[in-house]
């Protein structure tokens, strides 16, 4: 097969594994080639606006070669963006050099990719009007309301909406690389390359099971903030909307109207939210089973508690233990 050239775009401030985790998907995939006697199947190279030595958040410096001419020199090729810690403070992603240069390559290219937040340099290039997309957890409603023509997805790992690829955070950028490299050499080659990473080939369930602070709040005083105050002692009780309206001194109706405008939930759904959050902390600990998990974070028994998993997260209980207890 035609080699493939793979350019990886970082800027002063990037996270450092935006960049490097996805070229070691692809570096690995040639490894793998060799090992069977076939040529290298990609070509991978470190880009930035001008070249030279380019600073990572981490501190670490890399040496890219200057973004090159948007033209025949990129056909065929995959762009993947990489983000940075802060995207609204990092000077490098917001070039509008660099924006245009990203614009004008994403209709040569053959996929054009963004790690994490390098969602908000495909979206600041217009990439993303229209298309699903994705970026971390904590900054995808940050991407929501800037690019209200985005359809951001907050949950999924990755996402490709055409010729345009977007992931979350961070170590998300292995995932998505890891399936390009079953598109470019099939599902085989591509498990062969997380066996010899170590890594999950396609990994199960989605961002939230990574950010169970999500329902954190700045103001007590909202009601999202008192409705969680309250019900999070009160887990093992059977809680219905009535007692939640009394709780916050509201009616049914108005309960539900403040907390879709506060958070975008209904009661239950919120109780079902802080049920997960806690049965999650439990079964991270040692030596905690899954029917105590399920009784003590208000599920009642172990079936409910799979349930609730498999719509929520797309895993079961015990997997779920099994990575993070």
């Amino acid at each position: 097969m035609k080699t493939i050239d793979i350019w990886l775009l970082v800027f002063p401030g990037f996270v450092l594994l935006d960049a490097t985790g996805p070229a070691q998907v692809f570096a690995s995939a040639n490894d793998e080639a060799r090992d069977a006697g076939l040529a290298p199947p990609y070509r991978i190279g470190m880009i930035a606006p001008g070249g030279g030595a380019v600073a990572s958040s981490c501190g670490v410096t890399v040496l890219a070669a200057p973004l090159p001419p948007a033209g025949r020199k990129l056909a065929g090729a995959t762009l993947i963006v990489s983000g940075a810690t802060g995207m609204e403070d990092a000077d490098g992603a917001h070039d509008p050099a660099l924006v245009r240069w990203v614009a004008r390559a994403a209709g040569r290219v053959a996929r054009c990719c963004a790690v994490c937040t390098g969602a908000f340099v495909l979206a600041r290039a217009g990439l993303l009007d229209g298309r699903r997309a994705v970026t971390h957890w904590m900054d995808a409603a940050s991407l929501q309301a800037q690019f209200p023509a985005t359809d951001v997805q907050d949950d999924a790992i990755y996402i490709k909406d055409g010729p345009v690829y977007t992931s979350a955070g961070i170590a998300a950028g292995m995932d998505l690389a890891l399936s390009l490299v079953a598109e470019d050499l099939g599902r085989a080659a591509s498990l062969a390359v997380a066996k010899r990473m170590v890594v999950f080939f396609k990994r199960p369930g989605g961002q939230r099971q990574f950010s169970s602070q999500l329902l954190a709040q700045d103001d007590p005083q909202d009601v999202h903030a008192r409705l969680i105050a309250w019900l999070r002692p009160r887990l093992r009780q059977q809680i219905d909307v009535d007692q939640m309206a009394a709780a916050c001194a509201l009616s049914v109706r108005t309960l539900h109207r403040r907390l879709r405008q506060a958070a975008n939930l209904t009661p239950a759904q919120l109780l079902l939210r802080l049920r997960m959050e806690a049965a999650c902390g439990l079964l991270e600990r040692p030596g905690m089973t899954v029917k105590r998990a399920a009784g003590q974070s208000g599920f009642g028994n172990e079936y409910n508690l799979r349930r609730a998993f498999a719509a929520q997260l797309g895993v079961v209980p015990s997997d779920y233990q099994a990575r993070f207890g």
